[in-house]
């Protein structure tokens, strides 16, 4: 079972992270307001806050699988499930896996599959990461950020981020391993719950055109946006809570 924190009471709603973060900072600006019509389940992938690694290489069935115990265990029958990036890979394999406890899918900034780009990103830090390069953190960050938002930091906020950046989760290498090895575009016709895909068009990291995959896959599937960069829930809280209430409130 996978580490998390539970908060707020009312229908489930579960939240999957990105490589090298936790639930609570990838959502945090979202977290209290969603807690107050929902029981949010903060889920933390195998190497990330308390979950520990795995013996092997990360497996997204298993993975997966381990995503839908750990709402059970929380006390949800059924629940909404909100990936954003990997955490979308992932939330794609559960809701095709477990369509009677995943009653909506949710995803920001996410993919199905590395394309060229995403590719190219994730070995850039995959190498940085291993020779624990000091410009590291200045890399991550011109990719989580789009350019309007970097823009209006000034540069000592800017230095905070680069520092924040530089470190990572215990499992940050076997994450990006994972996600250089995932492909779940198979497990998109099986999804049958309401899906809304939701894109970044500042995204650097995860291009738009990751989410017209999941949309164009999932059968009936919503596609929407929200301004910024791959971290849309910081840079655009108030949007993308909008959207997101909206869903749930849809499903």
């Amino acid at each position: 079972m996978l580490a998390y924190d539970i908060r707020g009471s009312g229908p489930g709603l579960v939240l999957l992270h990105g490589i090298g973060n936790t639930a609570a900072e990838t959502w945090g600006t979202l977290v209290d307001r969603l807690a107050a019509t929902h029981t949010v389940v903060l889920a933390d992938l195998p190497g990330s806050g308390r979950s520990p690694l795995p013996g092997g290489p990360l497996v997204a069935d298993t993975v997966a699988d381990q995503v839908v115990h750990t709402a059970l265990t929380a006390g949800l029958g059924d629940f909404v499930i909100a990936g954003a990036s990997l955490g979308a890979a992932v939330a794609v394999k559960a809701a095709a896996r477990h369509p009677g406890r995943v009653r909506g899918l949710f995803t920001l900034a996410g993919f199905a599959r590395p394309r060229t780009t995403l590719w190219l990103n994730l070995e850039m830090w995959a190498s940085l990461h291993a020779r624990r390069d000091e410009g590291l953190g200045a890399l991550l960050t011109s990719l989580s950020f789009s350019e309007e938002y970097l823009t209006l930091l000034t540069p000592q906020r800017v230095r905070q981020l680069t520092a924040a950046f530089a470190g990572s989760a215990p499992g940050t290498a076997q994450q990006i391993a994972f996600a250089l090895g995932i492909d779940v575009r198979g497990d998109l016709p099986a999804v049958t719950a309401p899906a809304l895909v939701v894109a970044s068009p500042g995204d650097r990291m995860v291009a738009p055109e990751h989410s017209l995959e999941l949309a164009e896959g999932i059968p009936g599937a919503r596609l929407a946006a929200v301004r910024g960069g791959h971290a849309a829930a910081i840079e655009e809280p108030g949007r993308t809570l909008e959207i997101l209430a909206g869903f749930l409130r849809d499903v």
